[in-house]
């Protein structure tokens, strides 16, 4: 006679396998994604990387309500925060925010962290120089609008509005011009180092069994010191590569 509650426990076990097989089936779970793949989908923004200085106004063409702020761009590499992350100091609309890939093709999700702590996710695409990501509409049918504007290497505008769902009309919140504060730091030279985590322009000295790499932020130093070999054996496989390619 079997024991009733080894035939219970079984089922459990059989039951748990089932919930979590469908949770990966039905993408409810974040994919995997290879730092190489990260720096391939974002490349239209790498070169976005360094210190950033903005002027916010929320009504066009006038400094009513206008404010400064700081925005520092650099690589996230961990886990659950895998892409650009900007860091924002004295704003009013965000501290954080994390552009990474999304799950179809073309697609950019922006998180963003507010003074308030609360979060909001977007989505959207890059299209040529402009990114228009949406959110859900909330729990009074508002979605959340962000435009990312890639006016040059060094200057770009983010646009924050509103709109009630199901509208077109969407209401200004503010904009953000920004100019890159001191030299471009993410794109790769031939008459300077080059960053062994991205392949951008390094800037920042690690070091490693007695030699000196560099990396081209605080998010790839990061990543550099948790994995210096693995880092290092990924970069020279692909300077390998582009040499037989050449």
């Amino acid at each position: 006679m079997r024991d009733s509650r080894g035939t219970s426990s079984l089922r459990c076990v059989w039951l748990g396998m089932v919930a979590c097989a469908a949770l990966t089936a039905s993408g409810d779970q974040p994919s995997e994604r290879t730092r190489e793949s990260v720096l391939a989908a974002l490349d239209p923004l790498s070169h976005l990387v360094g210190e950033w200085r903005g002027i916010a106004q929320p009504r066009r063409g006038s400094s009513a309500g206008a404010w400064k702020e700081g925005q520092t761009v650099a690589w996230s590499w961990q886990p659950d925060r895998t892409g650009l992350r900007w860091s924002i100091k004295e704003s009013e609309l965000w501290t954080t925010a994390l552009v990474s890939p999304g799950d179809n093709e073309g697609e950019l999700v922006l998180q963003v962290t507010k003074p308030d702590k609360s979060t909001l996710t977007l989505k959207g695409k890059l299209d040529g120089k402009k990114a228009v990501f949406e959110s859900a509409a909330d729990d009074n049918d508002q979605i959340q609008r962000i435009t990312l504007t890639l006016l040059n290497s060094d200057r770009v505008i983010w646009l924050h509005e509103r709109r009630r769902d199901g509208q077109t009309f969407t209401a200004r919140i503010a904009e953000i011009g920004t100019q890159r504060e001191g030299t471009r730091l993410a794109t790769s030279s031939s008459d300077g180092p080059e960053c062994v985590v991205t392949g951008g322009k390094g800037t920042i000295p690690v070091m490693h069994a007695g030699k000196t790499y560099y990396v081209c932020c605080t998010g790839c130093r990061d990543a550099f010191n948790d994995d210096p070999e693995g880092i290092l054996a990924e970069w020279n496989a692909k300077r390998e590569k582009a040499k037989t390619s050449n």
